[in-house]
């Protein structure tokens, strides 16, 4: 989806105007696909309404971050637990993750590559709900990672402690226990809490616009 790439990549800034026909004369398409897109969208969480139906790109909070956080502690490490044994005979995929994420060059690719190796270790779990609920939190996760990489401009140093901590999660899967392994999971997801807690004060979030404000100007 065009859109949601264009979010994910910062060319539609938080708070922007997705005016319906515009998008649809943008993308040459009809207003019916475009409407199902924003909903799509609004789902996601990357797109959100405004009274009047107006869609706007999501301003995503630090409030957001800590609802994501929660939600990432409750299901990642009982998921990993639940995914270890079935890993631990084949964590092919995983290895290629850890191996692609070395010579990722972005903040965009690590932060897909990073979210895609917490993905699999979920759909390992045998729990399609799990999967699913965690797939539902994926792109906002993917918008705030990217963001504050972006920023912090460090590249290299994120990519070497992703690969550092998949690959100490990866570890655990095959030599210890399923209970350790979810104990790891949880000690990585509140170092991302913490990881936040240093990076958000030197991230200028953008301020949402005044929608009614913006509005009256446009109409």
């Amino acid at each position: 989806m065009t859109l949601r790439q264009d979010i994910l990549a910062f060319k539609l800034p938080a708070g922007a105007l997705l005016a319906e026909a515009a998008v649809a004369r943008q993308l040459n398409v009809s207003r019916v696909p475009v409407r199902e897109a924003l909903f799509a969208l609004e789902r996601e969480g990357l797109v959100e309404f405004s009274e009047s139906g107006r869609a706007y790109v999501r301003t995503l909070r630090p409030e957001d971050f800590e609802e994501l956080f929660v939600l990432r502690l409750a299901l990642e490490p009982v998921g990993a637990r639940m995914a270890s044994p079935r890993l631990k005979k084949d964590s092919r995929q995983l290895e290629a993750n850890i191996a692609a994420t070395k010579l990722a060059k972005s903040p965009k690719e690590l932060t897909q590559l990073d979210l895609d190796f917490h993905e699999a270790i979920l759909a390992a779990s045998g729990n399609r709900r799990l999967a699913s609920l965690w797939k539902s939190l994926r792109y906002e996760l993917e918008l705030w990672l990217a963001m504050l990489r972006a920023h912090q401009q460090q590249t290299k140093r994120a990519r070497d402690v992703a690969v550092g901590s998949h690959e100490k999660i990866l570890r655990c899967m095959r030599e210890q226990s399923p209970a350790a392994v979810e104990r790891l999971m949880r000690r990585h997801i509140l170092s991302w809490r913490k990881w936040l807690a240093a990076a958000e004060p030197r991230v200028a979030l953008p301020n949402p616009p005044d929608k009614n404000t913006t509005e009256g100007e446009r109409s």
